[in-house]
């Protein structure tokens, strides 16, 4: 179980809100006026009547002023207001650097490097949200803020280096990195990131350095961003399958890929208002990381600039320099001897322990992460949400007396409805005994917003993807196709529903009608149950539900998440709604960790004959030979029908073919068997640029220069 510090507030004195009695019942604290107005099970108070004989009262009377005191003491802790800048770096005293000193002389052999060392990181493709396993080459995100945290309170770290290769990530992420970065800076410390090859997202998170640097003869471009829809109507046709898909909600765009060929006007607009929010975002956090107006950093992009030293004059990268001209800079600005360069790399700073800071505490906040498509049981390759293990972790939680509260981090679009509402009624349950705060990060969406709901309060970044209140559900009617392959299937059954899911026919009026009604019922479900949690009229809700998308400052705007802002704003809220003081340290503790089993490799079988797979792969189009077999190898272990059509969809993600891949056969998979889903389609607002680089040969490979700046 790792544990990080969190900084405390002593730089910037908060004030204290209203100073209201209150008491302390069932682990939350009340204001007077709520206890009051809830029946009790305490001991009577001293102004209510004594009955003969019983002398309790005396003694509680005589407690009245420790007590109060307690209350009021307590009162304050909870109520101080958030800082403004949610992660302020705070100078360590004398006391605590003459300590970290020592504790550093007598660390472990493995985690010594010697003084006045630069950082160095290179990050390149995916970061994972969870914590990876010893062996795991994924860099992950809690382990790239820990390492920049103490770096910048670590006495032997001069700097921090950073090498950005194209990324496989959303924008939620690159925000929560870019929050971080600027901590260390406010340290004093150097920070570089340097460029060989990159376009919109990977400048996004560039900009944010101290220093930017690039060869001259760098693939660095910037165009703009898009999003785009897929659409399978036309290929099923093709080959004689037919979706009969219900979708609840006009924005629920999840059906539109089966049932149509093109765009709705309602998919259109949501995309559009999702598109505006995060280019947006992207205008203003560039330009005022370069000293630039929103109206410079547009018409730059407009430009379509392919020259590098344009990126020098105008001020977007500092100086273009080669990766050896970079190492030469970096040997003058740390300590050693003229050719020595000083360096520690992610894999060794990242064993380093937080404690050796002195930023620890008695009380612990812990962090439950979810991150992938959301299933009932585990299986398959890629990452998931498992009902199970999620609701086993945070009933261990709420048996645990030294959690004060939790941290729910969420990366999902969403899956199986029932596995969402048994994890919403279990977050539920938690926040009855402890506070249990939501941060959402790329994309908290449908299933995964459900998850996020059933918490106190709810955070998103800026540029989240979230909301999509909606269901869809469906199956495929394969008769057509099994006469064209000349497959033929007969059922006998008793019940007349009995057959209401089987693929060789299509739907009788009288299943129609149920399979509508039944759809309806889980959306009005899964709706007012938001509305609920959110404290909104059913009538609030449905205006901003209907499957619709929105970025999270929108959602914060109608009510939909609290506070706009990354892990550790929740983290404070959950301080606060522990009743803990502002300045008071925490230990954060990570109990979520990648699992990732060779095993799973080796799953495989198919519900639909291999010839009907290997016709549809043959038959359907979409994206290159490579993404296709990069999609059907991230569905191995689904029906060949899925893999067929996930392997289709996976052009339409360059870059995150495989992640897409799996999570569209997990959906497919799901409607297929008929079950309600309240799953995202794929969204993703991607740069133009980052997304041509997504899709060239050798990406995710050591690529570029091979010097030893960054070799790890």
């Amino acid at each position: 179980m790792r544990s990080w510090p969190l900084p405390c507030a002593g730089a910037r004195r908060l004030q204290l809100a209203s100073s209201r009695p209150c008491v302390r019942r069932g682990g939350r604290l009340l204001v007077r006026a709520e206890a009051e107005a809830k029946p009790s099970t305490a001991a009577p108070s001293a102004d209510a009547p004594t009955p003969a004989g019983d002398h309790s009262a005396a003694p509680a009377a005589t407690e009245q002023q420790p007590a109060a005191a307690e209350q009021e003491a307590e009162q304050k802790a909870a109520d101080w207001e958030l800082p403004e800048d949610e992660l302020a770096f705070e100078e360590p005293s004398g006391g605590k650097k003459a300590w970290t000193s020592v504790k550093l002389a007598f660390a472990l052999p493995w985690r010594r490097f010697k003084s006045e060392s630069v950082l160095t990181l290179k990050l390149s493709g995916q970061i994972a949200e969870q914590p990876q396993g010893r062996f795991s080459k994924t860099v992950s995100l809690p382990a790239l803020c820990e390492c920049l945290r103490k770096a910048a309170l670590d006495p032997r770290v001069v700097g921090v280096c950073v090498k950005v290769e194209p990324l496989a990530c959303g924008w939620g992420k690159l925000q929560e990195l870019r929050r971080h970065i600027e901590h260390f800076k406010q340290s004093g410390k150097f920070s570089i990131a340097y460029l060989e090859r990159g376009g919109e997202k990977e400048y996004y998170l560039a900009s944010c350095f101290g220093e930017v640097y690039i060869p001259p003869s760098a693939n660095l471009s910037l165009r703009g961003l898009s999003v785009s829809g897929t659409f399978l109507r036309e290929a099923l046709e093709k080959v004689g399958v037919e979706p009969e898909v219900r979708r609840i909600g006009v924005y629920k765009s999840a059906g539109d890929q089966l049932l149509r060929s093109d765009m709705s006007e309602a998919q259109r607009e949501q995309l559009t208002a999702l598109l505006d929010d995060i280019y947006g975002g992207f205008l203003e956090h560039v330009a005022a990381a370069r000293g630039k107006s929103r109206e410079e950093v547009a018409a730059f992009l407009d430009e379509g600039v392919f020259d590098m030293e344009a990126f020098r004059q105008r001020g977007f990268v500092d100086d273009l320099k080669y990766e050896c001209e970079l190492e030469e800079l970096l040997k003058q600005r740390t300590g050693g001897k003229e050719d020595e360069l000083r360096k520690v790399g992610y894999n060794k700073y990242k064993s380093v322990s937080p404690s050796a800071f002195g930023l620890t505490g008695r009380k612990a906040i812990a962090i439950v992460r979810a991150a992938g498509a959301i299933t009932g049981s585990s299986g398959g390759t890629g990452s998931s949400i498992t009902s199970t293990q999620v609701i086993s972790q945070l009933r261990g939680l709420k048996k645990n007396k030294n959690i004060a509260a939790v941290v729910l981090r969420i990366d999902s679009p969403g899956g199986d409805a029932l596995a969402s509402d048994l994890m919403w009624r279990e977050i539920r349950e938690l926040s009855k005994t402890k506070p249990v705060i939501a941060s959402m990060s790329d994309v908290a969406a449908s299933g995964g917003y459900y998850m996020a709901m059933a918490a106190k309060k709810v955070v998103a970044e800026a540029l989240t993807i979230t909301g999509s209140i909606g269901v869809v559900t469906g199956k495929f009617n394969l008769q057509d196709l099994y006469r064209r392959i000349g497959y033929g299937k007969e059922v006998l059954s008793r019940g007349k529903y009995a057959q209401l899911l089987a693929e060789n026919k299509a739907f009788t009026p009288e299943e129609e009608a149920l399979f509508d009604a039944s759809a309806q019922h889980a959306y009005e479900s899964f709706r007012n149950k938001a509305a609920d949690s959110r404290g909104m009229s059913v009538e609030a809700m449905q205006e901003v539900a209907q499957g619709r998308v929105w970025s999270g400052q929108r959602a914060a705007q109608l009510g939909l998440v609290d506070h706009v802002g990354g892990l550790w704003r929740a983290v404070q809220l959950a301080k606060r709604e522990a009743g803990l003081a502002a300045d008071e340290a925490v230990r954060v503790l990570e109990v979520s960790r990648a699992q990732t089993s060779p095993l799973q490799l080796l799953g495989g079988g198919a519900s639909a004959p291999a010839a009907l797979g290997l016709l549809l792969l043959q038959a359907l189009a979409g994206g290159s030979p490579a993404q296709g077999a990069q999609a059907a190898a991230a569905t191995a272990g689904a029906p060949l029908l899925l893999q067929a059509l996930a392997a289709s969809r996976g052009g339409s993600a360059a870059g995150g073919a495989a992640a897409a891949a799996a999570s569209a056969a997990q959906t497919l998979e799901g409607l297929a068997d008929g079950r309600v889903l309240a799953a995202m389609p794929d969204i993703l607002v991607e740069g133009v640029a980052s997304q041509a680089l997504l899709g060239q040969p050798g990406f995710g490979s050591d690529s570029g220069s091979s010097g030893g700046l960054f070799d790890d």
